[in-house]
């Protein structure tokens, strides 16, 4: 008795796509248009999951198929429902861990939280917290892009791939823009501008800055880190010491640091926060007799 072993390719493939499962952790059109985009790609089917809201608003998943041994691919977009995203994402690798799942990979394009990713004042790392309550529902890789600080990989005890979408936002630039060899980097705050550098260094093109929006979130001001303090008199700290008092910050107005004149200005930003200093960051530049373009990364 003796039986024949398929091909080493062959065995691999069917070991690859037998062990693979595919979830779409919420029924947004978004993320189950990426889903199936994704399984399309990899020959792959949907698996079967269901996700819905109880009438009191908590989240409920149910796995309907045997995930035992398997490789579990778990795709969440974020709403703008973002705690709700958190909460259906937590629960379904959770309900696969339990499911004695082999590896449970999450696919999340953009990371929530992600700008919370410093202390202010007397808030926290909410970044922090996110990944690991991650990692502690069962999560053992994690796929994303763009991260707001690469740093955040740092929060994570388990695998991070921090993908980038820049080479095809430079392509965009090169084919869709007309004479782009005629425009102009700008950074919307002079937070943007190592974003911004980058991507003028690789499209060989000059660079802007506008300078005076709102107070910069990493200023020492805002971290709540004074020095020195902003008191006249050091005496209640020690009546031998002086210390020279701190002068208060006065927000410039707004001004664009760089030529724009008669080019494209291509407005490069990391997250779409505040839509009003964006506007105005457009206005300033169509003043200085620049068109603009807006870019997102």
């Amino acid at each position: 008795m003796f039986c024949v072993a398929p091909p080493e390719s062959e065995a691999k493939m069917n070991i690859t796509k037998g062990g693979l499962v595919l979830f779409s952790a919420n029924s947004n059109s978004s993320c189950m248009e990426l889903s199936k985009k994704i399984a399309e790609r990899l020959g792959v089917e949907m698996g079967k999951v269901q996700v819905y809201q109880e009438p009191d608003r908590e989240t409920r998943v149910q796995i309907q198929e045997s995930v035992r041994g398997k490789d579990v691919f778990i795709i969440q977009t974020v709403s703008k429902d973002v705690n709700t995203t958190i909460m259906e994402l937590l629960i379904m690798v959770y309900a696969c861990k339990t499911s004695c799942a082999k590896s449970i990979i999450g696919v999340i394009p953009y990371f929530p939280y992600s700008k919370q990713c410093k202390m202010r004042k007397r808030g926290s790392i909410v970044s922090k917290l996110l990944a690991s309550m991650m990692c502690k529902a069962g999560l053992t890789h994690l796929i994303t892009m763009d991260l707001h600080q690469k740093e955040i990989q740092g929060f994570f005890n388990i695998p991070v791939d921090n993908l980038r979408a820049s080479p095809f936002l430079l392509q965009y630039i090169q084919e869709e823009i007309p004479d782009y060899r005629n425009a102009v980097i700008v950074a919307k705050s002079p937070a943007s501008a190592k974003r911004a550098q980058s991507f003028a260094e690789r499209l060989r093109l000059g660079i802007a800055v506008i300078h005076g929006e709102a107070q910069d979130a990493e200023s020492d001001l805002v971290d709540g880190r004074h020095s020195p303090p902003m008191v006249r008199s050091a005496a209640a700290i020690h009546p031998s010491l002086e210390i020279p008092m701190l002068i208060p910050k006065e927000k410039p107005p707004i001004t664009v640091v760089g030529d724009v004149g008669g080019r494209t200005a291509v407005i490069v930003d990391d997250i779409i926060d505040d839509v009003d200093s964006f506007l105005a960051a457009a206005e300033t530049l169509k003043e200085r007799g620049g068109g603009y373009q807006y870019n997102s990364t």
